[in-house]
Order: C-alpha cells, then sequence, then structure tokens
C-alpha cells in the first residue's frame, strides 16, 4: 500500500508542478541561507560566505533535479515535457507542420477509407445470434451427383469447384429430425425475381425460400408481427411471407399497417405476418431479397427455370443451403460425424443413390463466417489490390515526411549539440525526436480520420452509381477500423521519425557547435559519402511511385481494351428492357401473341427502326447452355454449345450479319411453337407415374430450327457448310424417352460476345424464343431513353400486371457490366497520381535543402566564374538521377507485383513494354518540373551576398 501511496503522491505533484517548484526553491534557499550564517560566524564576510555555502552543498541544479525524480513519475513528467516542447517547436516551423500533416492525413486516411470497406465486405461478423456456432453444410466428391435438377444462389462461391453447398429438402428434413448434435437446423435458398401486385402497379421484386425453423436458428428477430415457424411449412399452413425491413420502409412507406395486408405473388395470394429487424439484411454477405416465404409456397411460386415439380419431396432436386446451430459443448468435428451418417444414408443407401460408393462423397461442416461470402467473393480481389495500391502510397507518404524531418533536423544540428554538451543523453533526443514524429503522426491521423469519412462516402457513392442498386454492404466504423488506424497511425510516426531521429543522436559535436555549421557541412559535404539517408528516402520514394503507376497503367489499358472491344453487333442506340408474363400467370401460346403484338406496336413507334427480344440480354453476364449429338458422332459423345432463345428479326435489329443461310422466318416460330408444345406435354406427362417409351415409329415433330454462329462450325464443323444438317438431342446414360426432334441448322450467324466482354466467344445455338421471359431490344435513330415512357404507356395498355425491369440502353448495360474495371482503373489512377505529386514533393523538398545547405559553395562558384546555367544543370543533374535511379528499381519491384495482377488484366501482358516505359517516362517529366524550381532558385543567388552571409 506504501508504494501505491507513493505512485498516487506522484501522479498527483504532476499536476501541481509549479507549486511543487516554489516548495523546493524555498527550502533550497533555506538550506544555503543556513549554511552561509554558519561560515559567516566562522568570520567570512556575507558574499564569501554565500560562495562558501554553495561549494558545500554541491551542485543545486543536480540536487533540484534529484528530488524531482523522487517526487514525481519521471517517465511521465518528461512525455508531458516532449509534448510540450514538440507543440513549441511544430509551431515554430507551421509550413513545415503543414505539410507533413496533410501528407500523412491523405495516406492514413486512404487506408483507412479503404480498409472500412475491406472491414464492411469481408471481416464483418454475419447477423446472427451467437454466429460462432452456426456452421453450413458443404460436400465433395469424386464425380458429380446423379441429379434431376442443380442451383446454386452464389451464397458459397468458392474458387474450389469440387466444393458445393447445395443439399435437397428431404436431406435437410432428415437432418432435422435425426441429428442429435444441432439445437436448430433451417434451409434457405434465393434470392429470385417474383411477381408481386396488390400495393401498388405490379412490380417485380426478390423473395427468398426459407423453412420455418430459419429465424429461430438464425436468431433474427422482428419489429412488428411475427416470424416463420414450422407451421408455416405445413402444406395446408396459409401462405405467409416475412417483409425485409428496408423493403417495407420503400414500399409499403413504413406502414404499420401492411401487416396483416394480403399482396399476390404469382398471383397466389399471400399475407404479409411480419418485418424483418432493421439489422438483419441476409445471413449472406453482400446479398439482399424483399421479403423472406416459406418452403411451402415452392410449389405455387416457381422459378420459370425449374423444370420438376417436386422440389420439396425429390432427393434428387438439390437447391437449399443447409445451417445448422450447435449444441453447447459440441465441435464441429462432433457434428460432422453425426451428419455423415445422415447424408451417407441418404445419397448411398436411398432406393435411388444419388452417389455410388467410389465417388467417395464427404460431408464437410464450416464456419458460417468462413463459408458464406456471397458477392464479397465478386469484389474481395478488386479490394486486395486497392489496399495495396493504398498501402504503398502511405509507405510514400512516410517516407516524404521522413525526409522533410531530415531536412529540418539538419538545420537543428547545432541546437541538438547544444543539449547533448549540457548533459542531454542520446536517449532523451531520440525520444524527444521521437515524440514530435509521433505527434504529427497522431495530428495527420485524426485529420484522415475526416479524409476517410470522406473517402468512404465517395468511394461508395462511386460503386453504387455503377450498379442498379445500392452498394450492398453497410460500411460503419467499429472496433476493427479503430484498431486499424491506430495501429497505422502508431506505425507512421515510428516510420517517418526512426531514421531522422538516430541520425540526428549520432551527429557530431564539433563542427555542429561551429558559428555557421550550415556552410561548414556543406563545404565538406562535398568529400563525404555520395549516398546520403534523404537521397535513399527520395529513391525509395520515386520506385514505390513507378510500382503504383505501372499498375494503374495496365488497369487503365485493361479498360480501354474492353471499351473499344469489337462485340460483334451494334450496341450504339438500343433500348433493353425485360418482362416476365409466366409471373403474371401467361401461358407459352399467350407469351408468343403477347411478344408479336408488343413487337409490331413498338416498331410503329416515331423514331424506332426495328424491334426485338431474346431470352436473355447480350452482355448481360446470363447465359444458357445445352448439348446436341451431331451426326456420325459416338453416342453419348455430345456437343457442348451455349444457347440463346431469339424473336423475329433479332439479327437485324442487333445488326449481326447472317453470313451463309437465313434468318428466322415467321413460319419457323410457328413450327418450334408446335414441336415446343409437344415436347412440353411429354415432359408434363413424364411427373406422372412411369410410362413406356414411345414407339419409334410413333411421327416426331419437327425438328427445331436454329441458326449457329461461327465459332460453333469452326469447332464442330471444319472446312464444311453445315446449312441444312440435323443435329440430334443430347445423349445421356439413360435411353431416351419422348420426342427427340433435334435440330435442322437454318443458317450461320457471325460471331458476338454474348454474356461478359472478357469471356471468350463461344460456340453459340441461336433458337427462336416461343415462352419464357424475355428482354426486348428496341433500335432507335436518335436517343433510345427518349423511348422510354412510350415503352412503359404500350406494355400498361397490353396488360397493367407486366412490370418491367432492367431498363436500360445497350450501351449502359456495357458500362454496367464494365464497372469493376472502371472502379479500379479510376481508384488506381487516382492513387498514383497522388503517389506522383507526393514523390516529386519529397524530391523538390531534398533538393531546396541541398540548395539552401549549398548556398555558400554556390556562391563561390559562381564568384570564380560558374555560368548559372551550370548551376541549374548541377542541381537538375542531381535530381534527375534521384528519379532515374528510383526509376530502375521500381521497374524491378513492378515486373514482381504486376505478375500477381494477371487475371484482372485483358489482352495486356503484365510486362506490357509500353506501359512500363510510359510510366517511367511520366515520372521522369514529372521529376524534371520538380527539380527545375530549386535548380532556378540556385541561379538566383547573389554571390556577393552569399559571401556576406558568412
Amino acid at each position: 500500500m506504501s508504494r501505491l501511496r507513493r505512485n498516487l503522491s506522484k501522479l498527483n505533484n504532476l499536476f501541481r508542478n509549479n507549486r511543487a517548484e516554489g516548495e523546493l526553491a524555498r527550502e533550497m534557499a533555506s538550506h544555503l541561507t543556513l549554511l552561509a550564517d554558519d561560515f559567516e560566524r566562522r568570520g567570512m564576510s556575507p558574499e564569501e560566505a554565500r560562495l562558501a555555502a554553495k561549494r558545500a552543498y554541491g551542485g543545486v541544479e543536480q540536487a533540484k533535479q534529484a528530488h524531482r525524480d523522487e517526487r514525481s513519475l519521471l517517465w511521465m513528467e518528461q512525455t508531458v515535457q516532449d509534448l510540450r516542447y514538440a507543440v513549441r517547436m511544430l509551431a515554430k516551423s507551421p509550413g513545415f507542420a503543414a505539410v507533413a500533416i496533410l501528407t500523412l492525413a491523405l495516406g492514413i486516411g486512404a487506408n483507412t477509407a479503404i480498409f472500412s470497406v475491406i472491414d464492411a465486405v469481408m471481416l464483418r461478423a454475419l447477423p446472427a445470434e451467437d454466429p460462432q456456432r452456426l456452421v453450413i453444410f458443404s460436400w465433395s466428391s469424386h464425380h458429380d451427383p446423379k441429379l434431376s435438377e442443380h442451383s446454386d444462389y452464389g451464397d458459397c462461391d468458392s474458387k474450389d469447384e469440387t466444393k458445393e453447398c447445395s443439399f435437397s429438402v428431404p436431406f435437410y428434413k432428415a437432418l432435422r429430425s435425426r441429428a442429435n448434435t444441432f439445437s436448430g437446423v433451417a434451409a434457405f435458398a434465393g434470392p429470385l425475381d417474383v411477381g408481386l401486385s396488390g400495393n401498388g402497379p405490379a412490380n417485380i421484386a426478390r423473395g427468398e425460400f426459407v423453412s420455418g425453423d430459419y429465424f429461430s436458428t438464425v436468431g433474427a428477430k422482428t419489429v412488428l408481427g411475427r416470424s416463420l415457424s414450422p407451421a408455416d411449412d405445413a402444406p395446408t399452413a396459409s401462405p405467409a411471407i416475412v417483409l425485409d425491413y428496408g423493403y417495407w420502409q420503400r414500399v409499403f412507406g413504413a406502414d404499420p399497417s401492411a401487416v396483416g395486408r394480403t399482396v399476390r405473388l404469382n398471383n397466389v395470394d399471400v399475407a404479409i405476418v411480419g418485418v424483418a429487424e432493421p439489422g438483419f439484411k441476409s445471413l449472406t454477405p453482400g446479398k439482399s431479397q424483399d421479403f423472406f416465404m416459406p418452403f411451402s409456397l415452392a410449389n405455387r411460386v416457381r422459378s420459370e427455370w425449374w423444370r420438376t415439380k417436386e422440389r420439396l419431396s425429390n432427393p434428387a432436386s438439390w437447391w437449399v443451403v443447409v445451417a445448422g446451430r450447435l449444441k453447447p459443448g459440441i465441435s464441429i468435428a462432433q457434428a460432422q460425424a453425426d451428419a455423415t451418417i445422415i447424408f451417407h444414408a441418404e445419397v448411398l443407401r436411398a432406393a435411388k443413390p444419388i452417389f455410388s460408393a467410389g465417388d467417395a462423397p464427404t460431408l464437410r461442416l464450416l464456419p458460417a463466417q468462413e463459408a458464406l461470402n456471397g458477392e464479397s467473393s465478386q469484389i474481395a480481389a478488386m479490394l486486395e489490390l486497392i489496399m495495396t495500391a493504398v498501402g504503398f502510397v502511405l509507405l510514400i507518404a512516410c517516407a516524404n515526411v521522413a525526409g522533410l524531418i531530415l531536412a529540418r533536423s539538419a538545420n537543428r544540428q547545432k541546437e541538438l549539440a547544444v543539449r547533448q554538451t549540457l548533459g542531454a543523453g542520446r536517449a532523451r533526443i531520440v525520444r524527444q525526436l521521437m515524440t514530435e514524429s509521433l505527434l504529427l503522426a497522431t495530428t495527420g491521423g485524426g485529420l484522415g480520420i475526416l479524409v476517410a469519412v470522406w473517402g468512404v462516402h465517395a468511394l461508395t457513392r462511386l460503386i453504387s452509381s455503377s450498379l442498379d442498386q445500392p452498394f450492398p454492404f453497410v460500411i460503419a466504423p467499429d472496433w476493427r477500423v479503430l484498431a486499424f488506424t491506430s495501429c497505422v497511425t502508431l506505425a507512421t510516426g515510428i516510420l517517418c521519425g526512426v531514421a531522422p531521429s538516430l541520425r540526428s543522436a549520432r551527429a557530431d559535436l564539433t563542427p555542429s557547435l561551429r558559428e555557421n555549421a550550415s556552410s561548414i557541412s556543406g563545404g565538406a559535404s562535398q568529400g563525404g559519402p555520395r549516398t546520403r539517408p534523404g537521397d535513399a528516402l527520395v529513391v525509395a520514394q520515386v520506385a514505390l511511385s513507378v510500382v503504383v503507376l505501372v499498375g494503374a497503367g495496365l488497369l487503365v489499358r485493361t479498360l480501354h481494351k474492353l471499351q473499344t472491344l469489337n462485340p460483334g453487333f451494334d450496341a450504339q442506340n438500343v433500348l433493353l428492357f425485360g418482362m416476365n408474363p409466366i409471373l403474371a400467370g401467361y401461358k407459352d401460346r399467350q407469351t408468343v401473341e403477347l411478344y408479336r403484338q408488343l413487337q409490331q406496336r413498338f416498331e410503329a413507334l416515331p423514331g424506332v427502326l426495328s424491334a426485338s427480344y431474346s431470352e436473355n440480354a447480350l452482355l448481360s453476364g446470363l447465359w444458357s447452355a445445352n448439348s446436341v449429338h451431331l451426326a456420325g458422332a459416338p453416342p453419348k459423345s455430345n456437343a457442348n454449345a451455349a444457347t440463346l432463345r431469339v424473336g423475329l428479326d433479332f439479327f437485324p435489329t442487333m445488326r449481326i450479319s447472317v453470313l451463309a443461310g437465313r434468318a428466322f422466318t415467321p413460319a419457323d416460330f410457328a413450327s418450334a411453337d408446335a414441336t415446343n408444345a409437344v415436347v412440353t406435354a411429354a415432359a408434363a406427362a413424364s411427373d406422372s407415374p412411369p410410362v413406356a417409351a414411345k414407339p419409334q415409329t410413333e411421327p416426331q415433330p419437327a425438328p427445331m430450327p436454329v441458326l449457329v454462329n461461327q465459332a460453333f462450325v469452326r469447332k464442330y464443323f471444319p472446312n464444311q457448310n453445315p446449312v441444312g444438317l440435323h443435329m440430334g438431342n443430347a445423349q445421356g446414360d439413360e435411353p431416351a424417352t419422348g420426342p427427340q426432334p433435334g435440330y435442322l441448322i437454318v443458317g450461320i450467324a457471325g460471331d458476338t460476345k454474348y454474356s461478359r466482354l472478357r469471356r471468350d466467344i463461344m460456340p453459340t445455338i441461336f433458337l427462336p424464343l416461343v415462352g419464357n421471359s424475355a428482354h426486348f431490344e428496341l433500335r432507335a435513330s436518335g436517343d433510345p431513353a427518349a423511348l422510354v415512357k412510350q415503352v412503359r404507356a404500350i406494355v400498361a395498355q397490353s396488360d397493367n400486371n407486366l412490370p418491367l425491369f432492367d431498363l436500360r440502353t445497350q450501351s449502359q448495360q456495357i458500362e454496367q457490366a464494365l464497372y469493376q474495371e472502371r472502379l479500379m482503373s479510376r481508384l488506381s489512377s487516382f492513387f498514383a497520381c497522388l503517389a506522383l505529386i507526393l514523390a516529386c514533393i519529397g524530391l523538390y523538398g531534398l533538393l531546396s535543402y541541398e540548395v539552401a545547405r549549398r548556398t555558400r559553395e554556390l556562391g563561390i562558384r559562381m564568384a570564380l566564374g560558374a555560368q548559372r546555367r551550370e548551376l541549374m544543370r548541377l542541381v537538375v543533374r542531381r535530381g534527375l538521377l534521384l528519379a532515374l535511379a528510383g526509376a530502375v528499381i521500381g521497374t524491378g519491384a513492378a515486373m514482381a507485383v504486376t505478375r500477381l495482377m494477371s487475371a484482372m488484366l485483358y489482352n495486356v501482358r503484365p510486362y506490357d513494354p509500353a506501359t512500363f516505359a510510359g510510366g517511367c517516362m511520366l515520372l521522369v517529366l514529372v521529376a524534371l518540373v520538380a527539380c527545375s524550381i530549386p535548380a532556378r532558385r540556385a541561379m538566383c543567388i547573389d554571390p556577393m551576398v552569399a559571401l556576406r552571409d558568412e
């Protein structure tokens, strides 16, 4: 307790220092007076007695310092003194302080902003109760399972293609009823587009299927009404949905009476029973939906791509993600062993096994935080690249400020030498200089937080402007962001101050104490070492700038290549929009008639040159594929190709050339419609109890007329004209049942990009579209956006329950498809410019300091006959040598770094000579400008004034 009391007393003295100093002074004066009186009594004069008292007492200042050490916490008192002195010194150099603080604020702020986005996208905990106990089921095998249907909604988007997390609903139910290691098991799938009506005009909403125990397993609550329960999964349960909080605010105006209201989903009446809490968007990061619906609706609210009608009972239909909550005290390994027994029973020993024993199916349980990555996996690489760039910017900023501190400390050599002469140790000097550096970094970090806030808003707006929806992640500061900023600030202070502090502490005291140290050092420098710390810092800045510049140049060239790429069709003046009549209850024949009528009315609009439609819009990221069996090919050996169903006049509307044969005619659509009706009827009959295959003598429907592209011809029909040839339906392990009309090639179309610009042109088959949803393409003579109002009016007149979606121009479609490339090129270019400016500021600062330090030398040169242009050449040559050295080192470093960017480039090599040369030339040109200002200042030196100052 006595030690604690002493420490508390010392801490108290720290805040009453003036009073303690007064008491100490009076006490010391009292001691000296008593000693002086004693010497006077011995016969000394008052003056002699006073001097003798001081000699007898010893060092007064040393005694005072010893007393101060005893009465206070020395390290804390010295820290406060260092801070006060640092503030005074920085206040005496406001220009230096402002430049250093702003430089560090930019570096720290940029890093904090990017890390805030990374934290929101990749590091934030799932919005679930106790997420550490939540696991996701995944599987892997040597061969694909024998499935009738397989859907993946991107929840577990893993680079490991052998790992999947889609399962069947029967497997989920078996887990829920038989597993003993889980306190709850839930399943979910989606979201998928659903037609919603009953709350104003019909629109497309996104609904996610969830099991009745989803909310209880995840731990999500509702702010209004109730959540879904296992009772809602019963086939006889009244249809119910729970609204997402944001959707409730946007569409229902946050009206509490929305709970209990009835709306229609794909013409099915459902009741709104609750509104989810605002903090719960989706379990998968980056995904969002407008409402949650129970599995009991899956057979009535269906996607148009679902083939089987028995998704809830078919063990071979894998489409849901299964999540489990571990019981307290149960490890993942224990739960995995328990679930594996059930998994093998369902897939190996069922009536129709999904796997064989040789497939070695394996079940694995993963922490939900690790397994569910969703949209975050799409932008993770981009964020990691940008974080690397801003990390380089911060290093350049640190080197820049370190150079400024080094130059400034050179002008303080005399001050520091005097302090060391008076007894200050080198460690004390280093601590004082490090305190100044940390003060600069802390102030820069505080200002950097403001820069980070602005940067986060700007980055979010930049990302959202390229998407057709708000940024799906919520960016907000948390303990990780604050810890990151604190660590970066501390590291920045240390990096900026350690080299100048150590150099200043090792300075030679003798020349530093001379009357004109600067001139002496300036002259002596000529014979000293040619490489100085300031030079090394400038070279490091230039080298890092080259790395950032080259990386940005490669990304800009990639964007330019993609923007100028010929997609194989004319993307100008084309309006796109989608509609899905199936969601409004249309049948195939009704859909065909609707599309025909709308196409005629659109073509009659003023300013419309032609109109058509297709299953997917070109370059939308969506695509379909199928297999065909070519004549003469071995059995079960199929040709794979992309497929695109298109409407009448699609090729002239998109200006895709037909190189051989012909385009589709109305007769082709009539034939395709008849064939489709026969095939659809046969497929519907196959859902009934199995029947024998139709005899081969029964007439087959007419083959489906198709066009193929050049890539298809090159791959499957080299050196021959396939027009008029027949292709059969794909052959599988099971005998074919039902009609097998095959396909008749009627024409060859030119090659076009289908789903993405980056993807190579795929062999493609074009078929007549006689059902399904469609995207219309309207080619206009002018601005296609001017047609939007008329298009909406025509569709509303045809059917007010047909909502439009994805309404944009083809050019906007391409721009949106390139949003990642555009975002990376813009951000990397911005940070490259910032790095270039900082590096050149560092070069300018070094040369300015050199000119000021060598003023006497330059004046003597001019007095001895040196021409002004020779002095300018002297300064510029020094700066360019540093810039060239940095460029050479930076080029080598860039070659190592750009190797890692190859997956982000398109038609650009990581070692592209033009980009490397352009980046280095740009840096040297800017460095030349930075050198010219100090060089012109050297030319203006008056030799008489320079020599008089000595």
